[in-house]
């Protein structure tokens, strides 16, 4: 049971990452063919990802979003979920993997310095690096609500966004990735999907519902308790998830019959065996080695088929 619920809870925390991946498209949606994303892109041939990488098709393109504004043309992002820390480190770990990109430009110089910005995400304010900054005299604006732009103290454009300071109507979609989302803000994200005729879209806001559902358990029962158009929504998004555990659990039942079936099977073959050597006037002894060489019994099974 214990290596069950540590692999449910890794599995759980690695769908954070898509579902980061995907809020963020949902955020910038309205500069959707202004921009390109790459999600874990390999920064060379070693697997040393980044989370997200956003390209700007065009250098001039205005990014309406408040996320968006602060981008280059090479944009690199990095998400850290509820249990992952931010620190001074994870900040230089992605000033590494901004260097680590233009460095591997497809020819000398071909990324500038001044095209690329890093942008770390994280649900709450990491007191500990604000002091960092404070103390070594780093320059950090903050234009936006939950926007921080570090405006000196390191080589690449930096911003860092707290998903709990985000003006929630501006920012619905980072909102969900919490696990204190309200019964309104779910109510009015769904409500939103239901009118999503985009394929792609909807495969994005799949994702989003698919964390943001197993994070707020209390608030999807509430809305399948309180209105049954709901419910029918609440079951349309969540279907890819239901099936996955309808699949597992026919799977298994189909694993646990057929293990059964050769059981059964292979007890009979045993039996049939212990019969025919018996016949022949051998004795224990002799018919324990020839299961035990044949059938793989330990001691104890092989003289249980002969009492």
């Amino acid at each position: 049971m214990a290596k069950e619920k540590q692999e449910a809870e890794k599995k759980q925390k690695l769908q954070w990452h898509p579902a980061f991946a995907a809020a963020l498209e949902m955020e910038l949606l309205e500069n959707k063919d202004d921009l390109e994303f790459e999600r874990e892109h390999n920064l060379n041939r070693k697997p040393l990802l980044i989370d997200c990488l956003v390209i700007k098709k065009k250098k001039d393109v205005v990014i309406k979003n408040e996320i968006g504004k602060f981008f280059r043309k090479y944009n690199i992002i990095e998400y850290k979920s509820a249990r992952d820390s931010l620190s001074i480190d994870d900040v230089a770990k992605t000033q590494g993997y901004a260097h680590l990109y233009k460095a591997y430009g497809e020819s000398i110089n071909a990324v500038k310095f001044d095209e690329v910005s890093v942008t770390l995400i994280r649900e709450s304010k990491p007191v500990g690096l604000f002091k960092y900054f404070e103390e070594n005299s780093y320059t950090v604006s903050n234009p936006y609500k939950g926007i921080y732009y570090i405006e000196s103290g390191l080589k690449f454009l930096t911003q860092i966004i707290i998903g709990k300071e985000l003006t929630h109507e501006n920012h619905e979609w980072f909102n969900l990735l919490s696990d204190k989302v309200t019964k309104q803000e779910m109510a009015r994200a769904i409500e939103y999907s239901r009118n999503v005729r985009s394929k792609n879209e909807r495969e994005l806001i799949d994702a989003i519902f698919e964390v943001s559902a197993l994070s707020n358990k209390n608030v999807v029962e509430e809305l399948k308790m309180g209105d049954e158009d709901m419910c029918q929504a609440l079951m349309e998004i969540m279907k890819p998830e239901i099936e996955e555990v309808v699949n597992t659990a026919v799977l298994q039942e189909r694993r646990e019959t057929t293990e059964r079936v050769e059981r059964e099977t292979t007890e009979r073959a045993i039996k049939v065996a212990v019969e025919m050597l018996h016949s022949l006037n051998l004795g224990n002894a002799e018919i324990k080695e020839a299961l035990q060489k044949n059938y793989n019994l330990s001691d104890e099974e092989a003289l249980s088929y002969l009492k």
